[in-house]
């Protein structure tokens, strides 16, 4: 969490019995249900899809596939509503391999333990972080110290949320992993009104209204969004506000523009360690942001792509937390500023061959003014940095789908880093199956490079680390995947994935002695993992779904990297009109806080096992010109005592109920 994340506290936490039952009894539920009755055939599924209104999976949309062997989470708004999710985090936290922390039920603290998004054991470095946020396909962070603050990107504008579990130099770069938002657009003919309003324990408030339209070739979408609370503790309260927008014009029937604007302007305080003094609690954190882009698409029978602009900057102001003088407050002000160009086009020659060429071209800017109670005050004059990376993959396709096909590939991103060396991101990856059965097997290089947050800790934080910042190179790991996908029928799929990673070149502080410290790539890690999901649909009216993950990293004490982790849903629609949905995780004790770039710290700050259980019933209606829901949720009902940092318990029981409308 900006420049004091160089340090760790120790402490430990309560034992408890994890309550391993009720987690564990859904994955047997759903395999008994998966194999219950007739199969479908594959001409009865067909039909099953085309009449029938199913009931949507619960916690993720599925796992994609692309032509180069690589994979995606996606999570939908359905999901996003049936989750009751009032942020990324909550929308996120029950897809397998991905991990959050928070302090507050509305809004993030900063961008590590206060509220951190941590993919299959990466994303806790800070600063920086090898996991970044977008929005779509443009980055989302705070560039002063190189790491996201999921504030900035509502839940709100989320048509979908993509998770990247894994280095993909075919989609993005400069990053292990992404999260990235694709926003909202009236897709479909016709007007839609649709909003909410719920309030709940802690003076919970939430409102949202969003608005969509398309008249043959216009269409617009836009919407806004309100949530308040004050907290469960004392000083746990938070504020998140947000305005969203887009324009679309069919240019032809080959060529679209779209346009898409967003604003927010957020804020959540640190309750601080229970049981401390409460002058040690480290104030506020506000966050601003704005957005625009424009993007020119186009789509062919033997081509499709885009041309993307953008521009975007914003805020994030850590204020009223202790200076290292004694008695004295410290307000922190953090500028970033980012622009630049994306584009990619895909070719569809003969004989299944696929081409994929594009560019990424991102500037990036920050800077920051301090100021001290006791009227003194400071400033960083910032530091700017320009990444251009072409990369190009071609895949092509041998025999089809509904028999036995193989599809191999390759591909390569450069990069050109104004401040460091250029380099290589190689890929590969072979897609296999025949019918219902698929293979996919994967190599990626990731590459993450040092951001401003190198610079301003040798300029301001630590001066005596001069210049050493410009011999560092990227931080650099190279992924290994292999997975299969059965489908049986309509009915069910089952979906396991074994993955590799070696990571090299993590930089770090080099303390003396020898005297002075230094900046130097020297640190390593590996993780190894499998995953398995498993998704059933045992009637139209009935959908669940499991997924467990398994990490084994060395070093042994990466934060937020849980040996096992298990999460498990359902919805269930009954009596026509009611809905009921379930969602539960199971999380192994692990070691948390942010991982420090100082060579050889140990992270010592432990979280014990916790089980989480949250619901929502509701209750559908149809009034002229108007369907509405009446809806209850809750989250941790079984009233379960857990943190996500040693000091910092979570809310026990939270209810909230309201109101949702389609017009």
């Amino acid at each position: 969490m900006c420049n004091k994340s160089v340090t760790f506290s120790a402490a430990s936490g309560t034992s408890r019995t994890p309550s391993l039952r009720r987690v564990f009894a859904l994955p047997v539920i759903l395999t008994i249900l998966a194999f219950t009755g007739n199969a479908a055939t594959a001409e009865e599924a067909h039909l099953f899809l085309d009449d029938v209104t199913v009931t949507a999976s619960p916690v993720i949309d599925g796992n994609i596939t692309d032509a180069y062997g690589a994979r995606k989470t996606r999570v939908t708004e359905e999901q996003v509503s049936d989750l009751n999710a009032q942020d990324l985090e909550t929308a996120l936290r029950r897809t397998p391999g991905v991990n959050i922390s928070r302090y507050n039920p509305i809004g993030s603290f900063g961008g590590a333990e206060g509220g951190g998004v941590f993919i299959r054991g990466m994303g806790s470095s800070r600063p920086g972080a090898e996991i970044k946020t977008l929005f779509d396909g443009i980055p989302m962070y705070l560039s002063v110290w190189n790491h996201p603050l999921l504030d900035t990107i509502p839940v709100d504008s989320a048509r979908t949320i993509e998770v990247y579990k894994s280095p993909q130099p075919q989609h993005f770069g400069n990053a292990f992993g992404v999260v990235n938002v694709v926003p909202k657009r009236k897709l479909t003919e016709g007007f839609e009104t649709k909003g909410q309003i719920a309030t709940g324990r802690w003076s919970t408030l939430v409102g949202t209204v969003e608005h969509g339209g398309k008249k043959d070739r216009l269409d617009y979408y836009i919407g806004c969004g309100y949530r308040s609370s004050d907290g469960h503790r004392e000083a746990a309260d938070g504020e998140l506000k947000n305005i969203y927008g887009s324009l679309g014009y069919a240019l032809s029937p080959n060529w679209d523009l779209n346009i898409v604007t967003l604003w927010n302007d957020n804020e959540a305080s640190d309750p601080g360690e229970e049981g401390a003094d409460p002058a040690l609690r480290e104030g506020t954190f506000e966050t601003r942001t704005w957005l625009a882009e424009a993007t020119l698409s186009n789509s062919y029978d033997t081509a499709d792509g885009s041309l993307k602009v953008y521009w975007n900057g914003g805020e994030g102001d850590w204020l009223d937390y202790p200076a290292p003088t004694p008695g004295v407050r410290e307000y922190l002000y953090n500028d970033s500023l980012f622009y630049g160009v994306k584009a990619r086009e895909t070719f569809y020659l003969n004989h299944g061959l696929e081409w994929l060429v594009g560019f990424d071209w991102d500037y990036s800017d920050g800077e920051y003014d301090k100021t001290f109670s006791d009227g003194s005050t400071d400033r960083w004059d910032g530091h700017d940095v320009t990444i251009f990376s072409p990369y190009t993959a071609v895949s092509r396709q041998f025999g089809t789908r509904d028999g036995l096909y193989a599809i191999p590939s390759a591909g390569v991103r450069y990069y050109d880093n104004t401040d460091f060396d250029d380099e290589v991101a190689p890929h590969a990856g072979l897609v296999t199956g025949y019918k219902d059965t698929e293979v996919h097997l994967g190599y990626s290089r990731g590459v993450v490079y040092p951001g401003l947050e190198v610079v301003v800790f040798s300029e301001k934080v630590i001066p005596m680390l001069k210049e050493t910042w410009k011999d560092l190179n990227a931080e650099k790991v190279d992924h290994f995947e292999a997975g299969i996908t059965r489908k049986f029928g309509n009915r069910a799929m089952v979906d396991l994935t074994f993955f590799y990673d070696d990571g090299t070149d993590r930089y770090v502080i080099v303390p003396p002695p020898p005297p002075p410290p230094v900046y130097d790539n020297i640190e390593e890690f590996t993780i190894k993992g499998s995953e398995i999901t498993i998704s059933v649909n045992p009637t139209q009216d009935l959908s669940l779904f499991t997924g467990v993950t398994f990490l084994d990293t060395d070093p042994g004490d990466m934060p937020y990297a849980p040996e096992t982790t298990v999460t498990a849903g359902l919805n269930w629609r009954f009596l026509k009109s009611f809905k009921l949905s379930l969602d539960a995780s199971y999380l192994s004790s692990m070691t948390v806080s942010s991982q420090a770039r100082k060579a050889g710290a140990e992270n010592s700050a432990p979280v014990d096992s916790y089980t989480l259980v949250n619901g929502m019933l509701s209750y559908a209606f149809h009034l002229s010109g108007m369907e509405g829901e009446f809806f209850v949720a809750g989250e941790n009902l079984t009233d379960e005592t857990y943190e996500y940092l040693p000091g910092y318990p979570m809310p026990g029981l939270n209810l909230m109920g309201g109101f949702r409308f389609t017009l």
